[in-house]
């Protein structure tokens, strides 16, 4: 993962990142490829002392701002766990052509892997203010809004819109920094 242009400077802090998958495939249609992201967010929070303030999974990216003890190890850890257990979802569902494409547009980089799930990176901005913040959990609860899946923020499932509306999310939140 270690190409990346983007630098974290304060690795303790909150930050807003962005994951995306290969190419933008539509590798999040499936409820058991989303479970993926849960599990490996929920077994972090206890590993890494993961911190998610919001977050939202769209079909083919994620949004979050977190913070953890070290976030470069822990994007490291989520990303290479996720490209791992996404692979063997879709062998196991024989997706081949998605698998195929994995293939196909695989960083050429990448010699010693056959597939490439995340595009490198994940472009951390450091949160410096309550207003960034603010401003960067309301861009993350109306990405589906924008893109006109949903009515409201709070009807899609996968993102911590319910949190902040008082319902149960997916995924235990902090709602204070």
């Amino acid at each position: 993962m270690g190409r990346s242009r983007y630098k974290i400077y304060e690795p303790t802090s909150p930050h807003f990142v962005t994951c995306t998958i290969l190419h933008w495939l539509p590798i999040f249609t499936r409820v058991q490829s989303t479970q993926i992201i849960f599990d490996t967010i929920k077994f972090l929070q206890n590993k890494d002392n993961l911190k998610i303030y919001a977050y939202v999974i769209l079909e083919n990216h994620l949004h979050m701002v977190l913070s953890s003890d070290d976030l470069h190890k822990t994007m490291q850890s989520f990303k290479q766990y996720t490209a791992k257990q996404i692979l063997e979802l879709l062998k196991q569902e024989n997706a081949k052509t998605i698998l195929d494409q994995l293939m196909f547009y695989k960083k050429a980089n990448h010699k010693d892997k056959t597939y490439q799930v995340w595009e490198e990176g994940y472009q951390p901005k450091l949160i410096q203010d309550d207003t960034t913040m603010i401003q960067k959990i309301n861009y993350i609860h109306q990405n589906p809004l924008k893109r006109g899946y949903v009515d409201e923020a709070w009807h899609w499932r996968y993102s911590s819109a319910r949190d902040y509306e008082g319902m149960s999310g997916l995924v235990e939140i902090e709602r204070f920094w």
